[in-house]
């Protein structure tokens, strides 16, 4: 039998544009009175001085490389990063492209409504949160006629608008970092339009230039845990893949974690078909129904049936197990809920599916160091689904 009481390293690496930092090892997003462990192998009483000194000159060296082992990677929880919008809009850079004029800002606008207010969106379940628009192209007249005829008055403070900010590596990414900290609740951050807050230069290497760009777009999005989304014009060339019509090189969708495609049948009628594709939805072809009175978009079907993950027998098993809360050890949970799982992997079956178990079923995982060996922590936050 695996010893409880093992230690694990914890990976640290540095940010990059297409990765995202992993967090301390039993980080949850909840606060705790628990001090974090900031590398549990120094923790370990057999470990001397001279051990330690080696592994700091190591990660000191200009050449180091820091590597992650599958082991380490099993044994780190990561945080919970439920969807915006369930289905449609997750955690990430988005690019929501269209040709000017077709609708995009009425339906990018109707998006930040109802996160902020809590309601569905076309049957898509949609968890509430703060949202800031920069509606960049617009003013605040403009503005507040759109939403009143979208939305009446019926209105919330969680929805903050902006007509100016600063460009991208000269100032935006600090007002956002200020607005997010004055406004923790917040989830979406759109930009309307990214060509607003894009610095102006030679052509250069386009492709490069589009990658920096969405690049530092996503480090800071990862970073955050939140939604940017980014809206862009498409070409007025078709091409056999539609996501191929976005503005600029393929720099821009490739480092992206997905897009929307808002296109009309005709420029004149109020038929459209919304794309979606990224890296953690379906892609789904979406058919909406332009509203001239109210400026919003009705949806009039979908053609793609979202794909559902089956229900995990032993998460259903946590979930009728817990009423309010369970502490003890992973040989205890164990033999609690019966299953074929030696305890110390059963603790990396868990740290995989934390996000399952809040997302799904509003139990928060965590595990604690202490002086018996490390303990499984299981909290309901919401009642059972």
């Amino acid at each position: 039998m695996v010893n409880e009481q093992e230690k694990t390293t914890v990976p640290v690496p540095s940010v990059g544009a297409d990765g995202e930092q992993p967090i301390l090892n039993n980080s949850t997003g909840i606060i705790t009175t628990d001090l974090p462990e900031i590398n549990s192998q120094f923790s370990e009483p057999e470990e001397n001085f001279e051990d330690i000194q080696r592994q700091l000159d190591r990660m000191m060296n200009p050449a180091y490389l820091h590597t992650v082992t599958l082991n380490e990677l099993y044994e780190t929880t990561y945080p919970s990063r439920p969807p915006i919008i369930d289905g449609l809009l997750y955690p990430g850079t988005y690019l929501f492209a269209g040709a000017p004029k077709v609708g995009k800002s009425f339906l990018v606008a109707q998006i930040a409504y109802h996160i902020s207010m809590g309601l569905p969106l076309w049957g898509y379940p949609v968890n509430q949160c703060s949202a800031l628009y920069l509606a960049l192209e617009d003013d605040y007249r403009r503005l507040q006629e759109r939403m009143f005829r979208m939305f009446g008055v019926d209105s919330t403070e969680n929805l903050h608008f902006a007509t100016v900010a600063k460009q991208i590596g000269k100032g935006l990414e600090d007002q956002m970092e200020l607005f997010l900290r004055e406004h923790p609740d917040t989830r979406l951050i759109i930009i309307d339009t990214m060509q607003k807050v894009r610095e102006l230069g030679g052509e250069g290497n386009l492709y490069a230039s589009d990658y920096d760009i969405i690049g530092k777009m996503k480090q800071f999005a990862d970073k955050h845990g939140i939604c940017l989304l980014l809206v862009h014009h498409t070409r007025k060339q078709p091409a056999a893949d539609k996501f191929d019509m976005i503005s600029g090189s393929t720099g821009l969708l490739g480092c992206a974690d997905g897009a929307f495609l808002l296109q009309k049948d005709q420029r004149t009628g109020i038929t459209a078909t919304l794309e979606v594709t990224g890296r953690d939805q379906p892609a789904q072809r979406i058919y909406l129904n332009h509203n001239p009175d109210r400026l919003s978009w009705d949806l009039d079907h979908v053609e793609t049936n979202l794909y559902k993950v089956p229900p995990d027998p032993i998460l259903e098993k946590v979930n009728a197990m817990l009423t309010d809360s369970w502490k003890g050890t992973a040989t205890e949970l164990v033999q609690l809920l019966d299953v074929e799982y030696k305890p110390n992997a059963f603790t990396r079956y868990l740290n995989v599916n934390n996000g399952r178990l809040e997302n799904e079923y509003g139990i928060v995982y965590q595990t604690r160091r202490t002086h018996t060996g490390r303990i499984i922590v299981l909290t309901r936050i919401q009642p059972s689904p």
